[in-house]
């Protein structure tokens, strides 16, 4: 029983001590290697996200609410949502879209008596 052990074990060490694999050659100076392409066989790619846009194309294409409207109307817009929403983590941020707020501050609204309606409801 103890043979087929020490036999594994040895193959093992005497695995382990093969050198590591070569590197592929680079190509000589001035000779171009063919772009490598996916073969037609290969399953789909996930999309890579970019990431957020940054510096001042962000301001214009970010789709936030700030962007949307500027800073001053969209703090005011975000007041208004977080006074009347009873939720507990309210879209009341201008990094959102100005919609995604309204519909908040909406939402909120309709949930109150049409005569005890706070007075951001109406603004």
């Amino acid at each position: 029983m103890r043979r087929p052990i020490l036999v594994l074990l040895a193959a093992a060490l005497v695995g382990g001590c093969q050198p590591p694999a070569e590197e592929p050659a680079s190509a000589p100076a001035g000779v171009e290697l063919p772009t490598p392409e996916m073969p037609l066989d290969a399953p789909p790619q996930e999309e890579v996200d970019p990431g957020p846009p940054t510096g001042a194309s962000a301001t214009a294409t970010d789709g936030s609410c700030r962007s949307q409207v500027g800073e001053a109307a969209a703090a005011r817009l975000v007041e208004r949502c977080v006074m009347v929403s009873p939720a507990t983590h309210p879209p009341c941020n201008v990094a959102n879209p100005c919609a995604l707020i309204q519909g908040e501050i909406d939402r909120a609204c309709a949930l109150f008596d049409p005569d005890d309606r706070p007075a951001e409801c109406g603004a």
